[in-house]
């Protein structure tokens, strides 16, 4: 009985393995899957060149056009203006910013005027005597000397003989003294040169103050200009007059300014050229960073493209029987975000924006054909 059943599992057990071959062999002869290719959807610009404007970005910062630091020339204390001397204060042209006690200073103008005046006075009688042609000029002189005023012009002297006589008595040396008395007499009031507003203030009513002592600064807050430093190969196309848009760091205001200076020399350091924009806008504050556009230059027969569509800065790819190719092409200027080509045939069929994993030969299909 134990070898009819060995017998049996034996002839199963062939039976089997046949059929396992039999099924394994006919697998082998089906045909393999096809895999299905596939076309990738891509955006696409159709080339039509043009004049395109080279935009030369930049930043800088604002600084009023009309400013003034505040120096004294005069020692004395100090007793304020038209309006309290305080940062943010506003004057008009021709207000006092400060005054300084001139009380010593103005006694010292009078006793010069006095020793000036005693020193005419006592060369009279020689001159009704010796020089009686010039005694009546000298007379009027004297007659219209005003201490409260300022000390008139001497009388012109007409001969040698005169002229040696007047000098002789230190008249003409006294009277510069007091001309320079009076002109130091008028350093002791600082007025407003223009319309503007204190931006500091470094000194207090009842201070001292000393020779060339920093008492503040004044601006005019209406006219504003920015400096902005630009490559030198931009040097010979930047043109005085030149419009310029101007945008905050956060690109929500706009304003207008026009160049109005060019440096005549290159940094040596940075190799750029400065370019001073001159604005005017009631919202802007010196201080404020800018953001600068300069249309430098024009250049035809060129478009722009995003920068990352290039490759290697000298290949683009275009699409041709609707497949991708590379093309050779003419870089003339690069932004951060962009840059212009030249020589690209009107009509090309190009990317607007990048592939992932594109190569030559692949197959795209346009996902939306405007032109941009």
């Amino acid at each position: 009985m134990r070898k009819i059943i060995l017998s049996v599992l034996g002839v199963l057990l062939v039976v089997g393995s046949v059929l396992v071959a039999k099924i394994l062999i006919d697998n082998k002869k089906k045909p393999k899957p096809v895999v299905k290719k596939v076309i990738k959807s891509v955006l696409i610009d159709t080339v039509q060149n043009g004049t395109v404007p080279i935009v030369i970005p930049a930043n800088g910062r604002l600084a009023a056009k009309q400013r003034i630091e505040i120096y004294s020339e005069v020692q004395g204390v100090f007793k304020g203006g038209t309006h309290l001397f305080k940062a943010g204060q506003t004057y008009r042209k021709g207000e006092t910013l400060i005054s300084v006690d001139i009380t010593e200073h103005y006694a010292n103008v009078q006793s010069a005027k006095s020793n000036l005046y005693n020193t005419i006075a006592a060369i009279m009688p020689d001159l009704r005597l010796d020089f009686t042609e010039v005694y009546p000029k000298w007379q009027a002189y004297l007659n219209g000397f005003d201490m409260e005023k300022s000390t008139p012009t001497l009388p012109k002297m007409t001969s040698d003989k005169e002229n040696y006589f007047i000098t002789g008595r230190g008249i003409v040396s006294s009277y510069y003294n007091v001309k320079n008395l009076e002109q130091r007499l008028d350093k002791y009031t600082i007025k407003a040169p223009f319309t503007g507003i204190l931006t500091e203030a470094l000194a207090t009513e009842g201070s001292l103050i000393r020779n060339n002592q920093k008492l503040g600064e004044f601006i005019n807050p209406s006219v504003y200009e920015m400096e902005i430093p630009v490559s030198k190969s931009f040097a010979n196309v930047l043109k005085v007059g030149e419009q310029v848009d101007l945008s905050n760091l956060d690109q929500t205001e706009n304003y207008q300014g026009v160049i109005t200076r060019i440096n005549g020399s290159i940094d040596a350091t940075t190799q750029t050229i400065s370019v001073f924009v001159e604005v005017k806008h009631p919202n802007l504050k010196e201080g404020i960073y800018l953001e600068a556009f300069i249309n430098a230059q024009k250049i035809d027969n060129a478009i722009e493209i995003n920068r990352n569509l290039l490759i290697d800065n000298q290949e683009i790819f275009y699409i041709q029987n609707n497949a991708l190719a590379k093309m050779t092409v003419d870089p003339v200027y690069f932004s951060d975000t962009k840059v212009i080509l030249k020589n690209i045939p009107d009509g090309t069929v190009i990317l607007r924006s990048p592939v992932s994993g594109a190569y030559s030969g692949m197959l795209v299909k346009p996902f939306n054909t405007d032109v941009e």
